[in-house]
């Protein structure tokens, strides 16, 4: 109890949900340091810091009557990253093999 009474209820939960995006925001941003930081280490040491996936491209075209076509490219090997966010614009290995076809809307 404070002076003026019993803390309302909902300062508190406020309060608690505050600290709570805060904490989890700081955890991200820490996790995406280590994350970098142990890439540029498998960089320096040339620990198998890249890898490759092959990727399936295509185009959805829109036309008349909601139709779509497809255009399909031939599948081409995708330079990623083995870590676990993306980094110098390549995408995660993790990811790249687990969505091996990429749509492009048109």
């Amino acid at each position: 109890m404070s002076a003026n009474g019993p803390v309302p209820l909902i300062k508190t939960l406020r309060k608690v949900l505050l600290l709570s995006v805060i904490a989890i925001a700081g955890l991200a941003a820490v996790t995406f340091v280590a994350d970098y930081g142990i890439l540029q280490l498998r960089i320096a040491s040339g620990r198998n810091p890249y890898g490759s996936v092959t990727v399936r491209h295509y185009y959805a075209v829109g036309e008349k009557g909601n139709k779509t076509e497809y255009i399909f490219d031939p599948p081409q090997e995708q330079t990623c990253v083995n870590s676990l966010f993306p980094h110098g614009g390549d995408a995660p290995c993790w990811y790249l093999r687990r969505h091996p076809e990429q749509r492009t809307d048109i």
